[in-house]
């Protein structure tokens, strides 16, 4: 099926830090949040670029109501990949910063990103703002409750609270918020479309930048955000991104994560290669034969 695409840029006035990418599928209420929260709680102004998937809430049309927003729209749901790819088209700014639309930026978030990119002084890292989620399982985000949906969302107390709660710096950033320099999104090629509509097109990314030489995979603990908790994710239909990555790469999220990337552990500088045993290798190697073979049930 061929895919058509609208794009709709608007006159900026004044130099802007990031371009914040925001896919969007009929989430009308949060990506409103969403927006408001970087608005209100940046600390630098910021080129905000938003892919309408259907729009049949409504939300196409508010986003066309918002003259500070830069926009692309597809009639159908063409899922993360593609939406993130597109919005790439449009940006303006050395900086490419990937929001999900159920998120809420907390005050700075953006100024403690940029501090640590300029500590950095180079373009080859891949930095992840922190999450506070009402429940996880997550080694890499905070458990605190402040809503588990916009009628229950507390912002007061988020506001108060979400800078004392305890959390380090980590290893392993992959997941939005995420940041990254335009020169390496680029050298990596963007989104892999075949992870469409996204599933596991994260660990791809960064296993991406990874092979281009990328070291510095950082959580940083002071730029925080609220996340209700995958409210898209939880009603589309869901790839086997498990099966593709493996076939890809010849070993699973799993041990990228935990091995490369080191994720959820305290981050204590540029990543090593790592040295995997045997019966690891064997492992994978079992697992991408596996997967070689996987056929989706019709």
């Amino acid at each position: 099926m061929f895919i058509s695409i609208d794009k709709v840029k608007r006159e900026s006035a004044g130099k802007r830090k990031f371009s914040i990418l925001i896919p969007t599928w009929n989430n009308l209420e949060y990506l409103k949040l969403c927006i408001s929260s970087i608005r209100k709680n940046s600390f630098f102004k910021h080129q905000i670029i938003v892919h309408v998937n259907e729009g049949k809430d409504g939300s196409l049309d508010w986003i066309k109501e918002q003259d500070d927003i830069d926009y692309s729209y597809s009639k159908e749901n063409i899922g993360v990949c593609y939406a993130l790819n597109i919005c790439r088209t449009m940006v303006d700014t050395d900086y490419i910063l990937y929001m999900n639309d159920d998120m809420y930026a907390c005050p700075d978030c953006d100024k403690v990103l940029n501090d640590e990119i300029e500590k950095i002084g180079h373009k080859y890292f891949f930095l992840s703002s922190t999450v506070i989620e009402p429940v996880t399982l997550n080694n890499c985000t905070i458990e605190k409750d402040y809503g588990t949906d916009i009628k229950t969302f507390d912002e007061k107390k988020l506001l108060t609270e979400f800078a004392s709660l305890t959390m380090h710096d980590w290893s392993g950033a992959t997941w939005p918020p995420n940041i990254v320099h335009k020169d390496v999104w680029d050298l990596i090629g963007g989104y892999s479309i075949e992870f469409t509509p996204g599933m596991y097109s994260d660990p791809d990314f960064s296993m991406k930048l990874w092979l281009a030489g990328v070291r510095i995979f950082k959580g940083v603990s002071a730029s925080r955000v609220y996340h209700f908790g995958s409210v898209s994710v939880k009603r589309v239909k869901q790839n086997k991104g498990y099966y593709t990555f493996v076939a890809k790469w010849g070993l699973t999220q799993n041990t990228f994560s935990k091995y490369f990337l080191r994720r959820g552990e305290q981050y204590t500088g540029p990543l090593k290669e790592p040295s995997l045993a045997k019966t690891k290798k064997l492992n994978n190697i079992f697992k991408q034969l596996k997967a070689a073979f996987y056929r989706e049930p019709a």
